[in-house]
């Protein structure tokens, strides 16, 4: 693709050469004046490059005038990337302040696959974002405030094969991270398995069980503002866990697989919040509730129980079913509030949803524990 091309795409001017505009001092002005410098794709040559200061053309002159942040979104083969000195000229870069993008994986140039692929738009994009408003967050509903997110689904191993699973597909979780993330949080998200990738500009922790996400989630909550249990957790695992592949049996007879009861791991979380004194109860703790109603009272009533059963502070409620919810990117929720407020309802997209429960996550928080 030519300059042409890119003015006419953009709609404003391309800049290619040091002696473009000698006038404009280019190679001064377009690091002065971005807000952010985004690197895509960062080849080796060009990580080396701005890894060692060189100033041998327009980019990497402007890399050295930058006063903004700086996103270098990095493709090339799986070797390149992996070599010693590709890895020692990305960790230069990240501890100058520079955030590098780890490569996706998958096809590359050729019959080869492995990391090296440039990462997704939508991951570069959302990793700008969060570096532009890490700039201006005072101004944002989450600044300076940590949050945890638990998102996916948990696996209970039955023998090293199989597994109790359920059809979460970790969207809704991934779009709650990204929702804080932009809202100007810390945020840590407690990934179960998941089938889209954690976002950029947020801490991972990856668990598998129920019980190493209730590990991981008391250990987070410590110094977090507040939780977001919105993983899909098993409420039973299996008694006994088969070292070797349970097989089928020359009787015919069917196995018999006994399950205990996991932990509760929301009552969990409010149950030692409530217990650590006044300072801990301005945590904020929000359940989710995946409902199908039956004869006995709709999805709200058992959602309104659950929530005084649970003592969470808000609960979000979504009607689920074999076409709802799971795996989609739409959702439609309900929030309801222990403290006795009107429901809230939202629906639209993951993200959309992910931001209005965002912004009444804020609301409520900075009623109970107003910002210094």
């Amino acid at each position: 693709m030519g300059t042409a091309t890119w003015e006419a795409l953009s709609g404003n001017p391309v800049s290619n050469s040091v002696f473009d505009d000698v006038h404009q001092v280019n190679h001064v002005r377009l690091g002065h004046e971005a807000d952010l410098v985004v690197v895509a794709p960062a080849t080796a040559d060009l990580l080396a490059k701005a890894a060692t200061g060189q100033a041998g053309d327009l980019l990497t002159n402007t890399l050295l005038m930058a006063r903004g942040p700086v996103l270098f979104a990095p493709a090339m083969h799986t070797e390149m990337w992996q070599h010693a000195a590709t890895r020692a000229n990305v960790e230069t870069l990240r501890g100058r302040g520079a955030a590098v993008l780890e490569p996706a994986t998958g096809r590359l140039t050729g019959a080869d696959s492995g990391p090296g692929r440039l990462p997704e738009p939508q991951v570069i994009f959302d990793a700008a974002m969060a570096l532009v408003q890490g700039q201006t967050d005072f101004q944002l509903p989450l600044a300076g405030r940590t949050v945890t997110i638990s998102a996916g689904g948990t696996r209970e191993p039955l023998d090293p094969v199989r597994f109790l699973g359920n059809r979460s597909s970790g969207k809704q979780g991934v779009a709650l991270a990204v929702a804080a993330r932009n809202a100007g949080a810390t945020v840590r998200l407690l990934a179960a398995h998941m089938e889209v990738p954690p976002p950029a500009g947020v801490e991972v922790v990856t668990v598998e069980t129920a019980l190493q996400l209730r590990e991981a989630a008391l250990a987070a909550a410590a110094d977090s503002d507040v939780v977001i249990m919105s993983a899909a957790v098993a409420d039973f695992r299996p008694a006994v866990v088969s070292d070797t592949k349970i097989k089928k049996r020359d009787d015919s007879a069917d196995p018999v697989i006994t399950l205990v009861r996991n932990p509760d791991i929301l009552h969990e979380l409010v149950e030692v919040r409530n217990a650590a004194g006044d300072e801990a109860r301005q945590r904020l703790i929000v359940g989710f509730a995946a409902e199908t109603g039956d004869s006995h009272g709709d999805v709200l009533a058992y959602a309104e129980a659950k929530l005084q059963r649970k003592g969470c502070d808000l609960l979000v409620v979504n009607h689920v079913g074999s076409d709802k919810v799971f795996g989609q990117d739409t959702n439609s929720v309900v929030i309801l509030a222990r403290s006795g407020s009107e429901p809230q309802e939202a629906s639209g997209t993951k993200a959309e949803v992910s931001e209005a429960i965002i912004n009444r996550i804020g609301f409520e928080l900075n009623s109970v524990s107003p910002r210094a």
